[in-house]
């Protein structure tokens, strides 16, 4: 079976400190709608699922007795997300401002984008993209080879 057939779609499920908290954040700072809210008997919220222009982004609290995780809790990250941004240093200010913490100040990159990145409030690494250029693959791979001499 073709994976075409297999796949419907991509969404990420994030584990967060605070998920009431989270979705304020992610509405403030990445301009994301909800979509939908689960709750536990006596109002605890299960899961949240936000729709952050156009990709699906569910969350929900640590788990006791798991191995989930907030990236905060485990002291690192193995994810970032990048979002494509028509402004950079706008989306940076915006997510600053909700609360984030700058990891990657803004810069233009090699590859042909503005970019910088944040840690939300629960460690989840997200990087906004501004195309500034379309790049070559050969002068990637140059620059590339530069700084891995360099290093």
């Amino acid at each position: 079976m073709e994976s075409s057939a297999i796949v419907r779609g991509f969404a990420l499920h994030l584990v967060v400190d605070d998920v009431e908290g989270s979705i304020g954040w992610y509405r403030e700072a990445l301009g994301a709608t909800v979509t939908r809210v689960l709750r536990m008997p006596g109002g605890a919220i299960a899961t949240a699922e936000l729709d952050v222009h156009g990709l699906a982004v569910a969350m929900a609290a640590p788990v006791p007795g798991t191995k989930l995780s907030t990236p905060s809790a485990s002291g690192t990250s193995v994810a970032a997300y990048r979002l494509v941004v028509a402004d950079a240093d706008e989306a940076m200010r915006q997510a600053v401002a909700a609360g984030a913490t700058v990891s990657a100040e803004i810069q233009d990159a090699f590859w042909g984008v503005r970019t910088g990145e944040v840690l939300d409030p629960s460690g989840h690494r997200w990087a906004f993209d501004q195309q500034l250029r379309d790049v070559p693959t050969e002068e990637i791979e140059q620059r590339l080879a530069e700084l891995v001499a360099g290093s």
